[in-house]
C-alpha cells in the first residue's frame, strides 16, 4: 500500500476507519435541548406567577420559594445544557463543581461572617453614644 492510499484510509469516514473513534456521548439530543428549554420556562415561569399574584403573603417564604427554583433551574442547566454528568470526562467535570460550590460557600459564609462580627463591633451601643460630644 502506497503512502497515499494509507493516508486516505487513515482519514476517511467510513466503518473501517483507522483511528480512535469520537464519543458523542457528552452531546445532547434535540429532544434533551427541548425538555431543558421547557423546563426553563416552567421554572421561570413559576416564581414570576408567585411574585407579581403575591400568592405567598410572607415575603420571605416567597424569598426562600425563588431561591430553591433558582437551585432547581441550575441543576437543570448544568444536565441539560452543560451536559454535566458523573460519565462526562470521567467524572472529572462533577469533582470540578463539587469543589467550586465548596469554595463559593466557603468565601460567602466567611465574608458573611467577617460582616457581621465588623458591625456587631464597630457599632456604638447606647450607652457610648450618650458620651459623645
Amino acid at each position: 500500500m502506497s503512502a497515499a492510499e494509507h493516508h486516505d484510509r487513515a482519514h476517511s469516514h467510513g466503518p473501517d476507519r483507522a483511528g480512535p473513534r469520537e464519543d458523542h456521548s457528552g452531546h445532547g439530543s434535540l429532544r434533551d435541548y427541548v425538555v431543558g428549554f421547557l423546563l426553563s420556562v416552567v421554572l421561570t415561569a413559576i416564581p414570576f406567577w408567585l411574585v407579581m399574584s403575591n400568592a405567598i403573603a410572607d415575603r420571605q417564604a416567597t424569598a426562600l420559594v425563588v431561591m430553591a427554583f433558582a437551585i432547581v433551574q441550575i441543576v437543570v442547566h448544568m444536565i441539560y445544557f452543560l451536559h454535566m454528568n458523573t460519565r462526562a470526562e470521567n467524572g472529572w467535570t462533577i469533582m470540578a463543581l463539587i469543589f467550586t460550590v465548596i469554595i463559593v460557600i466557603i468565601a460567602l459564609s466567611g465574608s458573611l461572617w467577617v460582616m457581621y462580627h465588623l458591625n456587631h463591633n464597630m457599632m456604638p451601643t447606647a450607652h457610648e453614644m450618650g458620651q459623645m460630644p
